[in-house]
């Protein structure tokens, strides 16, 4: 009995510690078989599949037997003819629907009531409140169905078929993705730590920054495999090996996302927990810069060494997020003028992520990091698209905030973001005297009379 239980056993783990053996080599080389795209390319087929399906149902829920029309003639109790009809509103650009207009012939069917407008005004209100700001700190909603449970939108049952696709989906993701992306990405962890580690001790030498780019290459691309991320890279003549490259920011997973195909030096908040941990090893091979935002004196540090490290040009490129925060990848926020006072060149990248697969942002005001992970690792995929902008420069007389701007602009523009200026620090600050005092002048100057 206990031979034949050790025969299932082999039987059934031995293809899959071979096929964790082929990731983790194949990662550590940069190659790939093309499953992942593969894997992509069929899922968007099962989303297309499920979108049709659940736009005929809500078609069939509509017009259930096809006896309602949208405009008709009926007869009232009192046997007068009454023409009924859908009529829409336009409000500032929100189009609300009311139930029904009874048009009689040469009177009105309905007194008019004060509630009847309270339905326009709560939408009004909701439209103010809902701001675009307030949005960028939330997940965006996706367009068509994805088979994930938190993002049903409200879909409950629609068709059977559906039905047996999310429980077959949610039984291949939970039962054979997460084990195996654990694995993997328990393997990318311990070699980036242990490497690190040893490289720590090494003296400083052309050969310890060598091995520490073919370690760190090696160990973000592990940690990738280990999230399933399929990324395309695109305009690779413009990377660049020094120098400050500057992304919006999403998640932590942007580091990964980025360093699987450059190595870099990080600038960043100081972080405890898991977070902590990798900061701590990644801090052993080269020079990263971890601050404290509350401390003042660590600002003056983190720009002394910025432009320190932006003058050695043998150092890695510094990647640095200018948001200060991570944002649902459908805007970018500004940019603070700290990463732009330190250097009169600057490598622009563009980050964005297809939602349909799983959503990367990480909103760290409702989850901790290891929430957030386990959200991804639960996800179909991570998919996203990597653009390298051309290098831009200071121009004569431009101060640190327009070229931040101007910057951010080109991002914008290539990953198709919405432009925003205001401060990501929003997510967590207060609004400043000076921005609410700003409008209010505006206004005032509106009232004046010449």
């Amino acid at each position: 009995m206990e031979q034949l239980l050790i025969t299932t056993i082999t039987i059934l783990f031995f293809p899959v510690a071979c096929l964790l053996l082929l990731v983790v080599l194949l990662a550590s080389i940069g190659k790939s078989l093309g499953l992942r795209r593969k894997y992509v390319q069929f899922l968007l087929k099962v989303f297309e599949f499920g979108q049709h399906k659940i736009e005929k149902a809500q078609q069939r829920q509509e017009n259930p037997d096809d006896e309602e029309e949208e405009e008709g003639e009926e007869i009232d109790d009192e046997g007068k003819r009454v023409i009924r009809r859908d009529i829409s509103v336009s409000l500032d650009g929100l189009k609300f629907h009311s139930a029904r207009q009874d048009l009689m012939l040469g009177e009105l069917k309905k007194d008019f009531h004060i509630s009847d407008v309270m339905y326009f005004a709560k939408c009004g209100m909701e439209a103010v409140i809902e701001d675009d700001v307030t949005k960028c700190f939330t997940a965006e909603e996706l367009k068509s169905w994805n088979f994930l449970t938190r993002t049903t939108q409200g879909h409950q049952f629609i068709s059977v078929r559906l039905t047996i696709l999310w429980c077959l989906g949610f039984l291949f993701r939970y039962c054979f993705l997460v084990p195996v992306r654990l694995v993997v990405l328990s393997i990318g962890l311990l070699w980036l730590i242990v490497s690190t580690a040893f490289i720590g001790y090494l003296p400083r030498s052309k050969f310890k920054g060598k091995l520490n780019e073919y370690v760190s290459l090696m160990s973000h691309r592990i940690l990738a495999r280990g999230c399933s991320a399929y990324v395309v890279y695109h305009n690779k003549e413009n990377k660049t090996s020094n120098g400050i490259v500057v992304a919006n920011h999403t998640s932590p997973i942007d580091v990964i996302i980025l360093s699987c195909d450059n190595c870099y030096a990080m600038v960043g908040q100081a972080q405890g927990g898991f977070l902590g941990v990798m900061q701590r090893a990644l801090s052993r091979a080269t020079s990263h810069i971890w601050f404290e935002r509350s401390e003042v004196k660590d600002r003056h540090i983190v720009a002394k060494r910025l432009r320190d490290h932006v003058e050695d040009k043998s150092k890695l490129p510094i990647l640095i997020f200018p948001e200060g925060t991570c944002i649902n990848n459908t805007s970018v926020m500004m940019f603070k003028k700290g990463s732009f006072e330190n250097s009169d060149r600057i490598h622009p990248v563009a980050i964005k992520y297809d939602l349909r697969f799983g959503d990367a942002f990480w909103n760290s005001s409702k989850m901790g990091m290891l929430g957030h992970l386990w959200e991804i690792l639960t996800s179909w995929a991570l998919v996203a698209d990597v653009w390298y902008l051309p290098p831009m420069d200071k121009q004569e007389g431009e101060d640190a905030i327009h070229f931040a701007s101007r910057v951010k602009k080109e991002i914008v523009k290539q990953g198709g973001f919405a432009d925003l200026d205001w401060d990501g620090m929003l997510k967590r600050n207060k609004v400043k005297e000076e921005w609410i005092s700003k409008p209010q002048e505006e206004y005032s100057k509106l009232l004046k009379v010449e």
